[in-house]
């Protein structure tokens, strides 16, 4: 992140007003790496019976078995109490469960504390989430479920319309900069100038707002992880070097070799910026790795049906990570330190500040039907 200076540059609350908190799950086991394995899950769960359904549920006050809840929009999952729930799993869904760490999703409002409809509501393909973490912001087309920062969607409403910015803000900047800013660039902007104090420092030189915004459009492209893979150059690549065994249990990063080894498993080249990558602290391909490897649950739980050895598919996400990683830590050190040209005062004397409150709330959507408890239709 650049370094902060007092200029009063505005706050990226009054830039993307309407935010929401974060998802609150209640219970680890409809969430994990591997799909099979919630679908298992499912299976045991209403396979069970009485107390045992209701002990392998782990209910909170906001979830028991008895809780009438209605459907997450966009998601035709059973809206009948959980007491009676039968047939099979809703259809997992990609999530993103910790930083840079995609995971799946047993997407059943019934078995989710908080969820959040109105983020559903507007989760598809032309939607880009913005995610307050402690020192950092991501972005990501997937549904996030990372705590405690507040989640921005770029639009409000599905299909990519009506920008999450306050109003007047992009034709301000137009007449600024002589150019024709789109929210996407603003959003790619923000991605590269943001500071720790989540205040963005808007440029009013237009050579500058273009340097940031490319450079934010990659890391854009880099955090949302779809269209094109990306690849490091040829000889700088992730390869498997040594077979990862059935089972890895311990993660070792070479710094000279640049490999890491997964047990007797060896992956080579891996710079060590992507190594070092962390977020809040924490290394990230660590916590990746220690999420699929930790010990298992308590027996009897349904978090305990993991999958009996390592999924090729895990091996073929680490390497992608690991390039993901790298090419995010090169465009960090071509960050600048900022000034902001274009001040908070300067928008409020404009009228783009302050921020109209409807704009803080979300929009009315009203595209579709939504079924609420018990097969009842939901009023929304």
């Amino acid at each position: 992140m650049p370094s902060v200076t007092r200029d009063d540059a505005p706050p990226l609350a009054d830039l993307m007003p309407w935010s929401v908190a974060p998802l609150r799950l209640g219970r680890g086991w409809p969430t994990g790496p591997d799909a099979t394995c919630l679908k298992a899950r499912w299976d045991a769960f209403v396979k069970a019976e009485g107390p045992d359904r209701e002990a392998l549920l782990e209910p909170t006050r906001s979830r028991t078995l008895h809780s009438a809840v209605g459907q997450l929009p966009g998601h035709p999952g059973g809206t009948e109490k959980l007491v009676r729930a039968s047939g099979p799993c809703p259809e997992p869904v990609r999530v993103l469960r910790a930083p840079f760490d995609e995971q799946w999703l047993i997407p059943d409002h019934r078995l989710i504390d908080a969820a959040r409809p109105e983020l559903w509501r507007v989760a598809d393909d032309h939607q880009t989430f913005l995610v307050e973490t402690p020192g950092r912001l991501l972005a990501t087309s997937l549904l996030p479920l990372l705590r405690p920062g507040r989640i921005r969607p770029l639009y409000r409403r599905p299909g990519g319309t009506e920008p999450n910015l306050v109003p007047g803000l992009l034709d301000h900047l137009a007449t600024r900069l002589g150019l024709s800013p789109t929210p996407a660039d603003l959003l790619a902007w923000t991605l590269t100038a943001a500071r720790p104090d989540l205040t963005v420092p808007l440029p009013d030189d237009p050579q500058v707002w273009a340097r940031g915004v490319e450079s934010g459009h990659r890391v854009l492209w880099l955090m949302r992880r779809d269209g094109d893979r990306p690849k490091l150059p040829g000889g700088r690549r992730p390869y498997v070097r040594a077979p990862l065994p059935s089972r890895p249990l311990t993660l070792l990063y070479d710094r000279e070799e640049e490999a890491l080894h997964l047990d007797e498993g060896r992956i080579s080249p891996v710079p060590p910026e992507a190594w070092d990558y962390e977020v809040d602290g924490v290394r990230v391909l660590e916590q990746w790795f220690t999420v699929r490897t930790a010990e298992a649950a308590e027996p009897g739980t349904l978090a305990a049906i993991r999958p009996p050895t390592w999924p090729q598919a895990w091996t073929s996400e680490l390497l992608e990570l690991i390039t993901v990683l790298a090419l995010l830590a090169e465009l960090r050190l071509r960050q600048e330190d900022l000034t902001s040209g274009i001040t908070a005062r300067e928008l409020r004397e404009a009228g783009v500040l302050p921020v109209p409150e409807s704009a803080r709330r979300p929009a009315s959507v009203l595209d579709g039907h939504e079924e609420g408890p018990e097969g009842q239709l939901a009023l929304i």
